[in-house]
């Protein structure tokens, strides 16, 4: 390799600088295959929830659009237009924090309602993110280190779900775990063994290596692929939007959990990737772009958009942050909405695959989220909020412990009842208020 193609490859390091194209796009393939099915799943979930049902046709378009919009949503993250963006590495997709509410808002209302809710929900949250400098200060680093801490700890069952095969009908198969380990262990071979910048593309590695291993035993239907026609445009207004105020409120308080979701993904990714704190106008650049490519998913028909954490874990794993690299990724999502064999290709990947590849990815945000804590100092006023925060979030939001909010109001149930994120936020927050500045100080008097 000549020396200027060593100068160049060194620039998947930075967050801007030109890298060959031909040489970005497996580092943005590697992104979209990390966040593919999870982008796909809530959609499923949702209109299966919906009265009355929607048609197998719908579905399709649905799962179609969501790609579309997330390609565009990553761009915006990418390359801001005015105040709306990051100018940052986040990739961006369907997001799981709704499922819960979206289902209960299409069951009794319908999925136009959902559309309706998504639309305004999604409008609240880009404003809030424009006038960030208004409250930002309430956010301080302690509290987005551990909402990050508790993205990673969330990601913990999604990656064991995955790694046993995900929701199929035999979760948990000697075949299943097989694959899962192999996969992993590519990873983790090609981490040690490879040379260069080509250590990066462990993840590539494993989904290649662990798709061929599903192919050959039969968990794979390569006629799936070539379904649906070779071109498709995106369906834009599948459904007529309706407005219900009790909908719209309660999608709004998710909104909120979702950006806490947001500052904390794109503080890790900051920290972890660029290795410095993150700025006020990253933070109202990304949430801005949560809430109003949100808003433009639900014309599309689709749930929220907002960053995938999957994505910020291998980010910090590999520390490729180049913008113009990860826009490959965001390229190659855009092409799968407008090309159904791509994203026929994409959807095809078995979850036990996605495990093995994501269950590390998941433990690095944890690993990020405490370098964060670490670097806040600990003070025991910031033990105090990380401790307290985590012990009560993970502790009330575990299955087993779930019915300890049965004594609350449905919504809070909803919002809380099992989104550790949401509750550690919401502690963190209150304790990062009411907890006096000088603890230490006081201690020693």
């Amino acid at each position: 390799m000549s020396k200027d193609s060593n100068v160049s490859m060194q620039n998947i390091y930075q967050l801007d600088g030109k890298v060959p194209i031909l040489k970005s796009i497996p580092f943005g393939l590697q992104h979209v295959l990390a966040m593919f099915v999870a982008n796909l799943t809530p959609i499923t979930i949702i209109a299966g929830a919906a009265s009355p049902s929607l048609a197998p046709g719908q579905l399709a378009m649905l799962l179609q659009n969501a790609m579309f919009v997330a390609g565009i949503a990553t761009m915006i993250q990418l390359f801001p237009v005015w105040r709306i963006g990051a100018k940052l590495p986040i990739v961006m997709g369907v997001s799981f924090t709704f499922v819960t509410i979206l289902c209960t808002i299409g069951a009794n209302y319908g999925y136009p309602a959902v559309v309706g809710a998504v639309m305004i929900g999604g409008l609240f949250e880009g404003t809030l993110g424009l006038l960030a400098k208004y409250w930002k200060r309430f956010i301080s680093p302690i509290v987005a280190a551990t909402v990050v801490t508790s993205i990673g700890f969330s990601l913990f069952t999604v990656g064991a779900r995955s790694f046993g095969g995900g929701y199929a009908e035999d979760f948990g198969s000697i075949s299943n775990l097989l694959i899962a380990s192999a996969t992993l262990i590519v990873c983790i071979l090609w981490t040690i063994f490879a040379k260069g910048y080509l250590k990066q593309l462990s993840v590539l590695a494993g989904l290649i290596a662990g798709y061929i291993l599903s192919i050959f035993a039969g968990k794979v239907d390569l006629s799936t692929i070539f379904s649906g026609g070779l071109i498709a445009l995106p369906h834009l207004l599948l459904f007529k939007p309706e407005f219900h105020l009790g909908a719209i409120l309660s999608i709004c308080i998710i909104f909120l959990v979702s950006a806490a979701e947001t500052i904390g993904d794109t503080s890790a990714m900051v920290a972890g990737g660029l290795k410095r704190e993150i700025t006020e106008k990253e933070i109202s650049g990304s949430l801005a772009c949560d809430g109003y490519a949100s808003s433009i998913s639900s014309l599309f028909g689709c749930p929220p958009i907002t960053s995938f954490s999957q994505n910020v874990g291998l980010i910090a794993m590999t520390k490729v942050v180049n913008r113009y690299t990860i826009a490959t990724g965001a390229a190659a999502m855009l092409l799968a909405g407008l090309l159904p064999p791509v994203g026929n290709f994409f959807a095809s990947l078995p979850q036990c695959v996605l495990g093995g590849c994501t269950i590390m990815m998941f433990g690095t945000i944890v690993v990020s989220g405490m370098q964060m804590i670490a670097a806040c100092g600990f003070t025991q006023r910031n033990m105090t909020i990380a401790a307290l925060s985590l012990a009560v979030g993970i502790g009330f939001t575990t299955a087993s412990e779930i019915e300890i909010w049965k004594s609350f109001p449905e919504m809070v149930q909803m919002v809380f009842g099992a989104n550790v994120v949401a509750v550690v936020f919401v502690v963190a927050f209150v304790l990062n208020l009411v907890l006096p500045k000088d603890m230490e100080l006081k201690q020693e008097v």
